[in-house]
Protein backbone atom coordinates (compact mmCIF):
# COMPACT_ATOMS: atom_id res chain seq x y z
CA UNK A 1 0.00 0.00 0.00
CA UNK A 2 1.06 3.88 -0.01
CA UNK A 3 1.15 5.57 2.59
CA UNK A 4 2.48 8.99 3.88
CA UNK A 5 5.80 8.36 6.15
CA UNK A 6 7.80 10.45 8.09
CA UNK A 7 11.46 9.69 9.43
CA UNK A 8 12.24 12.34 11.19
CA UNK A 9 9.38 14.87 12.22
CA UNK A 10 9.59 17.84 10.51
CA UNK A 11 7.51 20.13 8.15
CA UNK A 12 4.83 18.19 5.56
CA UNK A 13 7.88 19.11 3.14
CA UNK A 14 9.83 16.36 5.04
CA UNK A 15 7.15 13.66 4.58
CA UNK A 16 6.88 11.43 1.32
CA UNK A 17 4.82 9.00 0.06
CA UNK A 18 6.38 5.30 0.45
CA UNK A 19 5.45 1.77 -0.01
CA UNK A 20 4.40 0.34 3.24
CA UNK A 21 3.15 -2.98 4.19
CA UNK A 22 -0.07 -3.45 6.37
CA UNK A 23 0.00 -6.24 9.09
CA UNK A 24 -3.05 -8.77 9.31
CA UNK A 25 -5.20 -8.09 12.66
CA UNK A 26 -4.74 -9.81 15.60
CA UNK A 27 -7.25 -10.78 17.82
CA UNK A 28 -9.56 -7.85 18.68
CA UNK A 29 -8.16 -5.81 15.83
CA UNK A 30 -9.46 -5.17 12.39
CA UNK A 31 -8.00 -4.29 9.34
CA UNK A 32 -9.33 -1.49 7.43
CA UNK A 33 -9.15 -0.46 3.49
CA UNK A 34 -8.95 3.59 4.16
CA UNK A 35 -11.15 6.00 1.83
CA UNK A 36 -10.96 9.37 3.06
CA UNK A 37 -8.61 10.79 6.23
CA UNK A 38 -9.12 13.79 7.86
CA UNK A 39 -6.13 16.38 8.30
CA UNK A 40 -6.15 18.67 11.43
CA UNK A 41 -3.98 21.09 13.15
CA UNK A 42 -3.34 18.31 15.33
CA UNK A 43 -1.94 15.76 12.74
CA UNK A 44 0.54 18.82 11.54
CA UNK A 45 1.66 19.29 15.36
CA UNK A 46 1.94 15.60 15.88
CA UNK A 47 4.22 15.14 12.67
CA UNK A 48 6.23 17.82 13.89
CA UNK A 49 7.02 16.72 17.09
CA UNK A 50 5.23 19.77 18.53
CA UNK A 51 2.47 17.39 20.10
CA UNK A 52 2.46 16.52 24.42
CA UNK A 53 2.98 13.12 22.65
CA UNK A 54 5.70 12.39 20.31
CA UNK A 55 5.41 9.42 18.18
CA UNK A 56 8.40 7.06 17.25
CA UNK A 57 9.51 7.11 13.78
CA UNK A 58 9.02 6.49 10.89
CA UNK A 59 5.59 7.50 11.79
CA UNK A 60 2.41 7.79 9.54
CA UNK A 61 0.57 11.22 10.37
CA UNK A 62 -3.26 10.96 10.90
CA UNK A 63 -5.46 10.22 13.35
CA UNK A 64 -9.48 10.25 11.70
CA UNK A 65 -10.86 8.15 8.95
CA UNK A 66 -13.48 6.44 7.16
CA UNK A 67 -13.11 3.37 4.98
CA UNK A 68 -14.24 -0.72 4.31
CA UNK A 69 -13.48 -3.44 7.12
CA UNK A 70 -11.06 -5.97 5.14
CA UNK A 71 -10.65 -8.21 7.82
CA UNK A 72 -11.55 -8.82 11.50
CA UNK A 73 -9.26 -10.62 13.89
CA UNK A 74 -9.89 -12.87 16.24
CA UNK A 75 -12.96 -12.05 18.85
CA UNK A 76 -14.39 -9.08 16.67
CA UNK A 77 -18.31 -9.49 17.35
CA UNK A 78 -20.32 -6.82 15.70
CA UNK A 79 -17.73 -5.84 12.65
CA UNK A 80 -17.61 -7.81 9.27
CA UNK A 81 -15.60 -7.14 5.86
CA UNK A 82 -17.49 -5.03 3.93
CA UNK A 83 -18.92 -2.63 6.70
CA UNK A 84 -18.20 0.98 6.40
CA UNK A 85 -16.82 2.76 9.42
CA UNK A 86 -15.11 5.47 10.80
CA UNK A 87 -12.51 5.49 13.12
CA UNK A 88 -9.63 7.09 15.22
CA UNK A 89 -5.79 6.31 15.16
CA UNK A 90 -2.42 7.85 17.48
CA UNK A 91 -1.11 7.65 13.48
CA UNK A 92 -1.10 5.47 10.71
CA UNK A 93 -4.03 7.00 8.80
CA UNK A 94 -2.41 9.16 5.76
CA UNK A 95 -2.23 5.11 4.26
CA UNK A 96 -4.12 3.57 1.81
CA UNK A 97 -4.72 0.51 5.31
CA UNK A 98 -4.52 0.40 8.72
CA UNK A 99 -4.64 -2.43 11.41
CA UNK A 100 -6.72 -0.56 14.70
CA UNK A 101 -8.09 -1.96 17.80
CA UNK A 102 -12.08 -2.90 16.72
CA UNK A 103 -13.42 -0.52 19.28
CA UNK A 104 -11.37 2.66 17.56
CA UNK A 105 -13.55 2.41 14.63
CA UNK A 106 -17.86 2.56 14.51
CA UNK A 107 -19.89 1.14 12.11
CA UNK A 108 -21.86 4.24 10.03
CA UNK A 109 -24.85 4.47 7.85
CA UNK A 110 -24.83 2.91 4.69
CA UNK A 111 -25.72 6.21 3.41
CA UNK A 112 -23.37 8.05 4.84
CA UNK A 113 -20.98 10.61 3.34
CA UNK A 114 -17.76 9.07 3.74
CA UNK A 115 -15.73 12.37 3.75
CA UNK A 116 -17.86 13.77 6.34
CA UNK A 117 -17.55 10.56 8.56
CA UNK A 118 -13.62 10.53 8.00
CA UNK A 119 -13.61 14.00 10.45
CA UNK A 120 -16.12 13.21 12.92
CA UNK A 121 -14.14 10.93 15.60
CA UNK A 122 -11.47 12.75 17.02
CA UNK A 123 -13.46 16.39 17.07
CA UNK A 124 -16.98 15.50 17.92
CA UNK A 125 -15.82 13.20 20.33
CA UNK A 126 -13.59 16.19 21.87
CA UNK A 127 -16.32 17.91 22.02
CA UNK A 128 -18.75 15.63 23.42
CA UNK A 129 -15.92 15.28 26.38
CA UNK A 130 -15.96 18.64 27.22
CA UNK A 131 -19.55 20.27 26.54
CA UNK A 132 -21.69 16.93 28.26
CA UNK A 133 -18.80 15.21 30.34
CA UNK A 134 -16.56 17.93 31.75
CA UNK A 135 -18.45 21.38 31.59
CA UNK A 136 -22.26 19.57 31.49
CA UNK A 137 -23.93 22.30 30.06
CA UNK A 138 -27.37 22.54 30.49
CA UNK A 139 -30.64 24.08 28.57
CA UNK A 140 -30.15 27.66 28.01
CA UNK A 141 -26.92 28.17 29.05
CA UNK A 142 -24.78 30.37 27.24
CA UNK A 143 -21.49 28.73 25.53
CA UNK A 144 -18.70 30.48 24.14
CA UNK A 145 -17.05 28.57 21.44
CA UNK A 146 -13.22 30.27 20.50
CA UNK A 147 -11.87 28.94 17.22
CA UNK A 148 -15.53 27.86 16.28
CA UNK A 149 -14.69 27.62 12.65
CA UNK A 150 -12.24 24.88 13.50
CA UNK A 151 -12.33 21.19 13.51
CA UNK A 152 -12.71 21.11 17.57
CA UNK A 153 -14.85 24.44 17.24
CA UNK A 154 -17.50 23.46 14.81
CA UNK A 155 -18.04 20.35 16.59
CA UNK A 156 -18.56 22.07 19.70
CA UNK A 157 -21.07 24.83 18.16
CA UNK A 158 -23.56 21.83 16.76
CA UNK A 159 -23.22 20.07 19.73
CA UNK A 160 -23.74 22.73 22.22
CA UNK A 161 -26.78 23.94 19.57
CA UNK A 162 -28.24 20.08 20.35
CA UNK A 163 -28.10 20.44 23.78
CA UNK A 164 -30.33 23.69 24.12
CA UNK A 165 -27.33 25.64 24.61
CA UNK A 166 -27.34 29.61 23.68
CA UNK A 167 -23.93 29.41 21.41
CA UNK A 168 -21.80 32.29 20.78
CA UNK A 169 -19.23 31.76 17.79
CA UNK A 170 -15.92 33.63 17.75
CA UNK A 171 -14.08 33.34 15.20
CA UNK A 172 -11.18 34.96 12.91
CA UNK A 173 -12.72 35.16 9.51
CA UNK A 174 -16.25 36.36 8.00
CA UNK A 175 -16.70 32.69 6.37
CA UNK A 176 -15.81 31.09 9.56
CA UNK A 177 -18.49 33.28 11.59
CA UNK A 178 -21.03 32.32 9.01
CA UNK A 179 -20.08 28.61 8.97
CA UNK A 180 -20.47 28.82 12.46
CA UNK A 181 -23.75 30.42 12.71
CA UNK A 182 -25.14 28.19 9.54
CA UNK A 183 -24.75 25.67 12.34
CA UNK A 184 -26.60 26.52 15.32
CA UNK A 185 -24.87 29.54 16.69
CA UNK A 186 -27.01 32.05 17.86
CA UNK A 187 -24.24 34.98 17.95
CA UNK A 188 -21.05 35.15 16.11
CA UNK A 189 -18.25 38.08 16.57
CA UNK A 190 -14.79 38.53 15.61
CA UNK A 191 -11.99 36.95 17.66
CA UNK A 192 -9.79 39.89 16.75
CA UNK A 193 -12.34 42.94 16.98
CA UNK A 194 -11.35 45.64 19.97
CA UNK A 195 -14.29 45.54 21.62
CA UNK A 196 -14.78 41.68 21.79
CA UNK A 197 -15.39 41.88 25.56
CA UNK A 198 -17.62 44.36 25.15
CA UNK A 199 -20.07 42.43 22.65
CA UNK A 200 -20.03 39.63 24.95
CA UNK A 201 -21.22 41.32 27.92
CA UNK A 202 -23.91 43.18 25.60
CA UNK A 203 -25.20 39.58 24.25
CA UNK A 204 -25.36 38.31 27.73
CA UNK A 205 -26.90 41.55 29.56
CA UNK A 206 -23.35 42.18 31.41
CA UNK A 207 -24.00 38.02 33.16
CA UNK A 208 -20.87 36.71 31.55
CA UNK A 209 -20.63 33.33 29.73
CA UNK A 210 -21.54 29.81 31.69
CA UNK A 211 -19.03 27.57 29.40
CA UNK A 212 -16.27 28.67 27.25
CA UNK A 213 -14.35 26.28 24.50
CA UNK A 214 -10.93 26.87 24.56
CA UNK A 215 -8.64 25.38 21.79
CA UNK A 216 -6.90 28.48 20.89
CA UNK A 217 -5.04 29.70 24.09
CA UNK A 218 -2.36 32.71 23.62
CA UNK A 219 -4.20 35.99 24.92
CA UNK A 220 -7.23 34.79 23.52
CA UNK A 221 -7.71 32.86 26.94
CA UNK A 222 -7.77 35.56 29.87
CA UNK A 223 -10.06 37.05 28.04
CA UNK A 224 -12.44 34.93 27.77
CA UNK A 225 -12.00 34.16 31.52
CA UNK A 226 -12.43 37.41 32.13
CA UNK A 227 -15.93 37.08 30.38
CA UNK A 228 -17.37 34.17 32.65
CA UNK A 229 -20.56 34.16 34.34
CA UNK A 230 -20.49 33.21 38.26
CA UNK A 231 -19.90 29.87 38.34
CA UNK A 232 -18.76 29.60 34.90
CA UNK A 233 -16.97 26.50 33.24
CA UNK A 234 -13.46 27.67 30.85
CA UNK A 235 -12.57 23.78 29.06
CA UNK A 236 -8.83 24.42 27.91
CA UNK A 237 -8.86 22.20 24.78
CA UNK A 238 -6.05 23.40 22.86
CA UNK A 239 -3.37 26.11 21.73
CA UNK A 240 -3.93 26.71 18.08
CA UNK A 241 -2.78 30.08 18.72
CA UNK A 242 0.88 28.83 19.66
CA UNK A 243 1.04 29.82 23.09
CA UNK A 244 0.27 28.34 25.94
CA UNK A 245 -1.40 31.06 28.51
CA UNK A 246 -0.59 31.77 32.08
CA UNK A 247 -3.93 32.58 33.44
CA UNK A 248 -4.45 34.67 36.49
CA UNK A 249 -6.12 32.82 39.37
CA UNK A 250 -7.64 35.45 41.42
CA UNK A 251 -9.94 35.71 38.11
CA UNK A 252 -10.98 31.86 39.03
CA UNK A 253 -11.43 32.58 42.69
CA UNK A 254 -13.48 35.96 41.99
CA UNK A 255 -16.01 34.01 39.30
CA UNK A 256 -16.06 30.86 41.89
CA UNK A 257 -15.51 29.15 38.68
CA UNK A 258 -13.41 26.40 37.25
CA UNK A 259 -10.76 25.87 34.66
CA UNK A 260 -10.63 22.19 33.82
CA UNK A 261 -8.34 20.65 30.74
CA UNK A 262 -9.40 17.80 28.36
CA UNK A 263 -6.86 14.94 26.36
CA UNK A 264 -9.65 12.48 24.58
CA UNK A 265 -6.44 10.61 24.00
CA UNK A 266 -5.44 9.78 27.59
CA UNK A 267 -8.93 9.56 28.51
CA UNK A 268 -9.20 6.55 26.62
CA UNK A 269 -6.18 5.28 28.05
CA UNK A 270 -7.11 5.98 31.66
CA UNK A 271 -10.83 5.95 31.96
CA UNK A 272 -11.98 3.59 29.27
CA UNK A 273 -15.19 3.57 31.03
CA UNK A 274 -15.85 7.10 30.75
CA UNK A 275 -14.52 7.21 27.30
CA UNK A 276 -16.82 4.60 26.00
CA UNK A 277 -20.06 6.43 27.36
CA UNK A 278 -18.89 9.51 25.70
CA UNK A 279 -18.96 7.22 22.80
CA UNK A 280 -21.80 5.60 22.95
CA UNK A 281 -23.24 9.30 22.91
CA UNK A 282 -21.42 10.70 20.28
CA UNK A 283 -22.96 7.99 17.63
CA UNK A 284 -26.15 9.07 19.00
CA UNK A 285 -25.82 12.27 17.25
CA UNK A 286 -24.37 10.84 14.81
CA UNK A 287 -27.57 8.66 14.33
CA UNK A 288 -29.71 11.63 14.52
CA UNK A 289 -28.09 14.04 12.34
CA UNK A 290 -26.95 15.98 14.51
CA UNK A 291 -23.31 15.82 13.98
CA UNK A 292 -22.79 16.59 10.61
CA UNK A 293 -18.52 18.02 9.80
CA UNK A 294 -18.66 20.65 7.23
CA UNK A 295 -16.00 20.10 4.39
CA UNK A 296 -13.82 22.79 3.17
CA UNK A 297 -11.80 20.80 0.53
CA UNK A 298 -10.95 17.18 -1.06
CA UNK A 299 -7.94 16.60 -1.86
CA UNK A 300 -5.80 13.42 -3.59
CA UNK A 301 -3.14 11.66 -0.78
CA UNK A 302 -0.54 13.05 -3.45
CA UNK A 303 -1.52 16.36 -2.01
CA UNK A 304 -0.80 15.82 1.29
CA UNK A 305 1.65 18.59 2.49
CA UNK A 306 -0.42 20.84 0.79
CA UNK A 307 -3.70 19.43 2.78
CA UNK A 308 -1.60 19.48 5.91
CA UNK A 309 -0.10 23.49 4.93
CA UNK A 310 -3.77 24.10 4.69
CA UNK A 311 -4.87 22.69 7.78
CA UNK A 312 -2.45 24.57 9.80
CA UNK A 313 -2.94 27.52 8.54
CA UNK A 314 -6.17 27.91 10.14
CA UNK A 315 -7.62 30.03 7.38
CA UNK A 316 -9.93 27.42 5.86
CA UNK A 317 -13.69 27.31 6.99
CA UNK A 318 -14.44 23.79 6.93
CA UNK A 319 -12.55 20.53 7.28
CA UNK A 320 -9.77 18.94 4.93
CA UNK A 321 -10.05 15.88 3.55
CA UNK A 322 -7.44 13.36 2.15
CA UNK A 323 -9.11 11.02 -0.85
CA UNK A 324 -7.17 7.86 -1.00
CA UNK A 325 -6.22 6.54 -4.66
CA UNK A 326 -8.43 3.47 -4.73
CA UNK A 327 -11.15 4.91 -2.33
CA UNK A 328 -13.94 5.00 -5.47
CA UNK A 329 -12.85 0.91 -6.62
CA UNK A 330 -12.87 -0.19 -2.88
CA UNK A 331 -16.26 1.20 -1.99
CA UNK A 332 -17.43 -0.18 -5.58
CA UNK A 333 -16.21 -3.55 -4.75
CA UNK A 334 -17.79 -3.30 -1.32
CA UNK A 335 -21.22 -1.91 -2.29
CA UNK A 336 -24.04 -0.77 0.18
CA UNK A 337 -25.84 -3.67 2.22
CA UNK A 338 -23.67 -5.95 0.72
CA UNK A 339 -21.78 -6.76 4.32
Amino acid sequence: MKAVVAHVLGTPETLAIEDWTCRSPASGEVRTGICYAGVSFVDVLTAAGGYQVKPPTPFIPGSDFSGIVLEVGAGVAGLAPGDRVCGGSFGGVFAEEIVTAATSVTRIAEDADMAEAAVLRSSYLTACYALWHTAKIQPGEVVLVLGAGGAVGIACVQLAKAYDAVVIASASSAAKRELALANGAAHAIDSNAADWRDQIKAITGGKGVNVTIDPIGGDHSERALRSLAWGGRHIVVGFAAGSIPKLPTNIILLKGGAVMGIDVRQLGIHEPAIFHAIASELDQLVATGVARPPIAAVLPLEQFAEAMVLAQSGTSAGRIVLKMPAADELQAAHPRGAS
